[in-house]
C-alpha cells in the first residue's frame, strides 16, 4: 500500500475524529488526566493524515506537524524538561542542551538544498533580490518593535517579537512559494541572501530596536551566529557541491535534507512549550494575536511595497511570503544561546505555527489565482515555474 493512499489517509482521519471524541468526553467530566494525552492523540492523527493524504491537505502538513508539537509539549511539558536520571552521559540534564546542535544540523540541511546558481542568480534578477532583502530587513523588526511596545508582554517575551522581526526567512518561505506557484528561484535565492546576511544584521537590529529590554552583546551575538547559522549553512552548500561533482544523481538528497529539517523544527518546538508551558499559559492568547498581526503585517506590507515600486505580481508574491515567513527555529535557538529559551525563544515557537497556518491559506489561494504570464513583464520570466 503507497504511503500515499487516500485510504491510510482515511484511516488516520478516523483516529483523529475518535480522539477528539474522546478529548471531548474527558472535558466535559473534567477527566485533566485524559485531556492533554487524547488531544495530542488527536492532533498526531490529523498529522499522518495529512502526511499521507493528497491535495490541499498532504500541503499543510508541515503546518499541522508544528502545531502538534505545541500540543505535544503542552500535554506532555514534564517529560521534555531533563532527560531520565539513568539515560548514559546525560541523565538528569536539561533536554535544551540539544537545541544549538539541532539547529545546526537544520542549518547544514538547509545549505544542501542551496548551490552556486542560487547566489549567481541575484544577477539576473537584481532589483528584485534587493527589494525582499530591503522589506524582510525592515518590515518585519520595525512591526515587531511596534507590537512590542504595544501589547504590554513582559519585556523578554516582547523582545521575542523583535527577535523574530530581526530573523531571516527559512526553508517554509520556500515550500509555499511552490504551493503558490509563485517565483521559486527567486525565493531561494533570497532565502540563501538573508540567511547569510543574519549573523551581521539580525545583532545589529536587535541591539537598536530591543537593547532596552534584553542585554545584547553585538559582537557575541555575530560569533554565536556565525557558529550556529553561517557556518552550519556554508559547510552544507560546499557539500552539496562536490557531492553534485562525485555524484550527480543523488537527487534523493533534495527530498532527505528538507524532511530533516522539518524533524529538527518539530524537535525544537515540542522542547521550547515544555521548557516555558508556564508563561505560554499566562500570556498564550495575547501572544498569538500579537504573532497573528506580525505575520499578517509581513505578507500585507510585504506586498504592497513592492507593488509601489513597480514590480510584477509574481515577484510580490514571492517576497510577500519570504517577508511574512522567518526562521522562527533559528530564532528559538538563538534564544536558547542567550539562555532565555522559556521567555525569549517562546515568541518563536508560537510564530512559527501562526505564519504557517497564514502563509499557507495564501499560498493556496494565490495557487487558485494564478498570475497571467502573457499579460505582464515579469522579472525573469525564464526562471518563473508554470
Amino acid at each position: 500500500m503507497k504511503s500515499d493512499s487516500p485510504i491510510v489517509s482515511r484511516l488516520f482521519l478516523g483516529l483523529c475524529i475518535l480522539s477528539l471524541l474522546g478529548f471531548s468526553v474527558a472535558w466535559v467530566q473534567q477527566k485533566t488526566n485524559w485531556i492533554g494525552p487524547a488531544l495530542a492523540a488527536s492532533a498526531i492523527a490529523l498529522a499522518l493524515a495529512a502526511s499521507t493524504g493528497r491535495g490541499s491537505l498532504r500541503q499543510m502538513a508541515f503546518t499541522i506537524w508544528i502545531v502538534t508539537g505545541v500540543v505535544i509539549g503542552m500535554a506532555f511539558h514534564k517529560w521534555f524538561i531533563t532527560f531520565p536520571s539513568n539515560w548514559y552521559g546525560v541523565g538528569g540534564r536539561e533536554m535544551s542542551v540539544v537545541f544549538i546542535p539541532v539547529l545546526q544540523i537544520i542549518m547544514f540541511a538547509m545549505g544542501t538544498t542551496l548551490s552556486l546558481r542560487d547566489f549567481a542568480r541575484v544577477f539576473k534578477m537584481p532589483l528584485g533580490v534587493l527589494i525582499g532583502l530591503f522589506c524582510q530587513f525592515t518590515i518585519m523588526p520595525l512591526v515587531g518593535f511596534a507590537l512590542a511596545y504595544s501589547f504590554g508582554l513582559p519585556a523578554e517575551i516582547a523582545a521575542g517579537l523583535i527577535l523574530v522581526g530581526c530573523s531571516p526567512s527559512g526553508l517554509a518561505s520556500n515550500v509555499m512559494a511552490f504551493i503558490a506557484k509563485a517565483n521559486v528561484a527567486l525565493s531561494v535565492t533570497m532565502t540563501a541572501f538573508s540567511t547569510l546576511l543574519a549573523p551581521i544584521l539580525t545583532p545589529l537590529l536587535m541591539r537598536t530596536l530591543a537593547s532596552e529590554m534584553v542585554t545584547i552583546d553585538v559582537l557575541a551575538m555575530m560569533w554565536t551566529m556565525t557558529k550556529i547559522v553561517l557556518l552550519p549553512v556554508l559547510l552544507g552548500l560546499i557539500s552539496h557541491h562536490f557531492l553534485d561533482l562525485i555524484c550527480p544523481n543523488l537527487k534523493w538528497l533534495d527530498r532527505v535534507m528538507p524532511v530533516i529539517s522539518m524533524v529538527g523544527i518539530l524537535i525544537m518546538t515540542v522542547l521550547t512549550v515544555a521548557i516555558g508551558r508556564d508563561d505560554l499559559m499566562e500570556v498564550g492568547a495575547l501572544l498569538i494575536v500579537a504573532c497573528v498581526i506580525h505575520s499578517t503585517a509581513g505578507f500585507t506590507l510585504g506586498y504592497q511595497l513592492c507593488r509601489l515600486l513597480g514590480r510584477d505580481p509574481l515577484t510580490c508574491r514571492t517576497i510577500a511570503l519570504e517577508v511574512g515567513l522567518q526562521n522562527s527555529g533559528m530564532a528559538a535557538g538563538l534564544a536558547k544561546s542567550l539562555g532565555k529559551v522559556a521567555t525569549l525563544g517562546l515568541v518563536p515557537i508560537v510564530f512559527g505555527p501562526v505564519m504557517n497556518v497564514i502563509a499557507s491559506m495564501l499560498a493556496n489561494w494565490w495557487r487558485s489565482h494564478p498570475v497571467e504570464y502573457s499579460s505582464l513583464p515579469l522579472e525573469n520570466p525564464s526562471i518563473n515555474p508554470r
